[in-house]
C-alpha cells in the first residue's frame, strides 16, 4: 500500500534566503495579464450565449455536468446532514462572532449638522440593493469565506445577496451560506461565474457589486468587468508578513508563516526583522513544524516565493514593512504598539505572540477577505462600507442661502455659467 504524502520520507526543501522588498513584491504577484485573452473570451461567452456558455465552460474548466445551476432548499438540508454538529455549532459561533464585529462598523443611516445658521449638511447612506459573493473552491473548500463575505453583506443591509462557487459543492460550504444569510447559491465558478453575475443570465440575475476572493481567471474578470460591475478590489495569492525583532518566539513566527504556505504553492510569506539571528531559529522550526504538515508539498512551494529581510534597526523595518504592504501583517516586537501606530499599509494585523493569522481567518470577527499585491497601499479590507453607498445632504434656509450666495455668484461667473448664478438670485429676489 502506498504510503500517505504526510508519511513518506520528508525531504528538506532548499533554504530560505535573504530577499529585498522588490525580490518578494515581484514573487507575491498573481499575474493575471498571463490569462486576460482566456478571461476575454469566457466574458463574450457568456455575453452571448447566458446559461448555455456556463454549462459548457463548467464542463470544460471543472468537469462538472450542470443542468440547474440553483443549489435548492432540499440540498441544503440534506448539507445539514452530513455535517457534524460541532461543526455546525462552530460555524454559527463564528458567524455570530463577524456580525458583531461589523455590527460595530455601521454608520448611522443618516446623519446632519446645522453648521451655521440656515445652513444644515449631512450623509445619508444607503446598502446596495443585490451584490454577489465569489466562494472560491480548488485545493480546498472555504466556508469561512462564505460567512466572511455574506454576513457582512447582511449586516450592511443588503436585500439580496448571491453566491457563486464552482464544481460539487462541499457541504460545510452549503451550511455556511445558509447561516450567514445568502438568498441565492448557484453551482458554477471561475471567471464565467463573475461574468454571470456582472452580465446577467437567464438563471442569475446580475449584480451591482461582486466581492470575495479567487484565482488570476476570477481576478482578471473582475478588472474586466469593473466597468459595469463593482468590485471590492483585484486580489492576488494569499500572503503574509511578520515583523519581529529579538522578543520574538520562533516557533510561533515559524506557525504563521507555515500555516500561509499551506493557501497554494503561489502563495508568499516573509519575515522583516532588526535581529540577524532570527531567520536561522525561524527557519529551524519551519522545518520541525513542516514534517508533520500534510500539505508539506505546496508549502515547499510557497516558500520558493519567500525569504526574510533583514533591516539594520526597527525603524527601517517598519519603513520596508510599509513598502510591502502586506495583506496579513503579523507584530511580534517588544512595544507592539509603538510599532502599530506606525504602521500604515496592511489588509490586517495581528498584534502581539498570541494572535495568529488563523484567528482573523476563523473566529475573532474581523474579515480575512483583504487586498493582495500591494493593494493594501490603497484598499481596505472587506467591510460594510463596502456595500452601502453614500448621499450627500443639505438645507438651506432663505438666510443660509444669503450667506453663501457671494461665494456662488463670484466663482459662477469665475466659470461663466450665468445660470447658476441666477438660480440663487431668483430664490434672493
Amino acid at each position: 500500500m502506498a504510503k500517505a504524502a504526510n508519511d513518506q520520507e520528508f525531504v528538506e526543501p532548499e533554504k530560505w534566503k535573504e530577499i529585498d522588498e522588490e525580490y518578494w513584491i515581484q514573487n507575491r504577484m498573481s499575474k493575471t495579464d498571463e490569462v486576460k485573452e482566456t478571461v476575454e473570451g469566457i466574458i463574450e461567452q457568456v455575453r452571448k450565449d447566458g446559461d448555455k456558455a456556463l454549462r459548457e465552460l463548467t464542463k470544460k474548466f471543472d468537469k462538472v455536468d450542470v443542468e440547474r445551476f440553483a443549489v435548492s432548499r432540499e440540498e441544503i438540508e440534506a448539507a445539514y446532514e452530513e455535517v457534524d454538529q460541532e461543526v455546525v455549532d462552530e460555524l454559527e459561533n463564528a458567524a455570530f462572532n463577524i456580525q458583531r464585529f461589523h455590527r460595530m462598523q455601521l454608520p448611522p443611516d443618516m446623519w446632519t449638522t446645522e453648521v451655521e445658521p440656515g445652513i444644515t449638511l449631512g450623509v445619508k447612506s444607503t446598502p446596495l440593493n443585490r451584490v454577489g459573493c465569489y466562494i472560491p473552491g480548488g485545493l480546498a473548500s472555504y466556508p469561512s469565506t462564505a460567512l466572511m463575505t455574506v454576513v457582512a453583506a447582511k449586516t450592511a443591509g443588503v436585500d439580496e445577496v448571491i453566491c457563486c462557487t464552482p464544481g460539487q459543492i462541499n457541504p460545510a460550504v452549503l451550511v455556511a451560506l445558509d447561516i450567514a444569510g445568502c438568498d441565492e447559491i448557484y453551482r458554477v465558478g471561475g471567471a464565467q461565474a463573475i461574468a454571470a453575475m456582472a452580465l446577467g443570465t437567464e438563471s442569475i440575475e446580475k449584480v451591482q457589486k461582486i466581492v470575495g476572493p479567487g484565482n488570476r481567471f476570477v481576478t482578471e474578470a473582475k478588472i474586466l468587468l469593473q466597468d459595469i460591475v463593482g468590485i471590492d478590489f483585484p486580489a492576488g495569492p494569499s500572503e503574509a508578513a511578520v515583523l519581529a525583532d529579538s522578543s520574538a518566539v520562533p516557533k510561533f513566527v515559524a506557525a504563521d508563516l507555515v500555516a500561509q504556505g499551506e493557501h497554494g504553492p503561489s502563495s508568499a510569506f516573509v519575515l522583516v526583522t532588526d535581529d540577524p539571528s532570527l531567520p536561522d531559529k525561524v527557519w529551524e522550526q519551519m522545518m520541525i513544524q513542516l514534517k508533520d504538515e500534510p500539505r508539506r508539498d505546496i508549502i515547499a512551494q510557497s516558500m520558493k516565493n519567500s525569504g526574510y529581510i533583514v533591516a539594520k534597526d526597527m525603524e527601517l523595518a517598519i519603513e520596508i514593512m510599509n513598502g510591502v504592504a502586506p495583506e496579513h501583517l503579523c507584530i511580534e516586537v517588544k512595544d507592539p504598539m509603538d510599532v502599530l501606530s506606525k504602521i500604515r499599509n496592511a489588509g490586517s494585523i495581528f498584534v502581539g505572540p498570541y494572535t495568529p493569522i488563523a484567528a482573523g481567518d476563523y473566529a475573532s470577527g474581523t474579515n480575512h477577505v483583504l487586498p493582495t499585491s500591494g493593494y493594501a497601499t490603497m484598499c481596505s479590507g472587506l467591510t460594510v462600507s463596502m456595500f452601502r453607498k453614500t448621499s450627500t445632504v443639505q438645507m438651506l434656509t432663505k438666510e443660509g442661502l444669503a450667506a453663501l450666495a457671494p461665494t456662488i455668484n463670484t466663482l459662477a461667473g469665475v466659470e461663466g455659467l450665468h445660470a447658476h448664478a441666477n438660480s440663487v438670485k431668483i430664490r434672493n429676489a
